[in-house]
């Protein structure tokens, strides 16, 4: 069987338009920090070259033979990584929001929590395959059985929320890990106890953290005036955050967005990217691209993004083998969570999280991972019955 040439090309064209826009958005910051003006295209282009090259590569490998090799390498080595970082010299390692995220390499800096996402997903996927079924179970049973990713899961949160101060991260995790579980066989009780620890265990990270704080109530700044004038005074007043940080940020955004209209500006001609909104080629790209390509643009890219994550489910749900199974629907969770996140954080819907977008933000760890996971995938569809 041949493997899904539809979902590789969209991905490959998502990269290419990553590539362009590396050149357009970056325009303020290549300024600024005295780059050479195609400082970001020549490593985004590098990097989009490489990530297709490992995509088609692992396209060609037998499932049967290598995914566990690959899944497993990926997740141990990457779990290593994120263990030994924060131990590490400065100089070895680089800093986001005073917490080690990135390991430098010659020419190229690596966040080991991108591609341990991927291993994680593959190792869930080959463990439940083997622990859960749909064999009926009293609640007491499922929670024993799943009692152990819990506990690795609360490492795990130690690892990327405390130490990388990075809760947006987990937050995928976590929703991936309870929705994986519960089409591994787990029941609607225990998916709504995990949903529900999750979002304790969430509160939590938020009201010990003061920069998430912050977060919250500049989020919330931006929305109040709308979301209270639906409720009586009284309330309205208790409920208002006075002197809340500026929101300029979202302010920003939404005013790109808003300026690129139906059309967009055209690619180059945007003007909140020249410094009014900081990494627009990164944690705010579809801002950016929203401005010099406008909401038609922007909706072809989700469209692309809708029929990534579609055929991503379509090989899982044509697949007998139930690791391939989990396997793929992990990595289509994965890409719709960082996509939803991303793009209602950027609108002022839920707080941002700092999550790339799928193929699009610039990052090579980003679009390397993802790529890896798409490789998986497409090594799997030769598996499945995609006729």
């Amino acid at each position: 069987m041949q493997t899904d040439r539809i979902l590789f090309l969209l991905v490959v064209f998502l990269i290419g338009v990553s590539i362009i826009f590396s050149l357009s958005l970056s325009t303020f910051i290549v300024l600024y920090d005295d780059y050479n003006q195609f400082h970001f295209f020549i490593r985004e282009f590098f990097v989009g070259i490489l990530s297709i090259l490992i995509m088609w590569s692992m396209s060609q490998l037998d499932p049967d033979k290598y995914l566990k090799i690959i899944g497993f390498s990926i997740f141990f080595i990457s779990l290593f990584l994120m263990i030994i970082m924060p131990f590490l010299p400065a100089h070895f390692t680089t800093a986001a929001g005073g917490a080690k995220r990135w390991i430098r390499l010659p020419g190229l800096s690596l966040s080991p929590v991108e591609f341990f996402k991927v291993g994680f997903v593959y190792f869930l996927a080959w463990s439940f395959a083997r622990k859960l079924n749909t064999n009926k179970k009293t609640l007491k049973e499922e929670i024993k059985l799943i009692m152990p990713y819990v506990g690795i899961f609360m490492i795990i949160v130690y690892l990327i929320a405390v130490l990388q101060n990075d809760l947006g991260q987990v937050v995928v995790l976590a929703l991936t890990l309870a929705i994986m579980a519960f089409f591994a066989g787990t029941s609607a009780k225990l998916f709504m106890f995990a949903i529900f620890g999750s979002v304790g265990i969430a509160t939590v990270a938020i009201v010990t953290s003061t920069h998430r704080i912050i977060r919250i109530k500049t989020w919330w700044a931006t929305i109040q005036n709308m979301v209270l004038s639906f409720f009586p005074t009284e309330i309205a007043n208790i409920l208002r955050v006075k002197n809340a940080p500026e929101p300029y940020q979202i302010s920003n955004s939404l005013n790109a967005i808003k300026h690129g209209g139906l059309f967009g500006t055209g690619i180059g001609s945007g003007t909140f990217k020249l410094g009014f909104l900081s990494e627009v080629h990164t944690d705010f790209v579809l801002a950016g691209m929203s401005e010099e390509i406008g909401a038609i643009g922007v909706i072809i890219i989700t469209f692309c993004i809708i029929g990534i994550i579609f055929r991503i489910f379509r090989t899982a749900n044509r697949n007998k083998n139930k690791v391939y199974y989990l396997f793929c629907l992990g990595i289509g969770l994965l890409i719709t969570f960082s996509f939803l996140i991303n793009s209602y954080g950027i609108t002022s819907i839920i707080p941002i999280k700092g999550i790339a977008v799928p193929f699009l933000s610039y990052g090579g760890s980003s679009m390397l991972a993802t790529s890896i996971g798409i490789g998986m995938v497409l090594m799997v569809s030769k598996k499945a019955d995609l006729k």
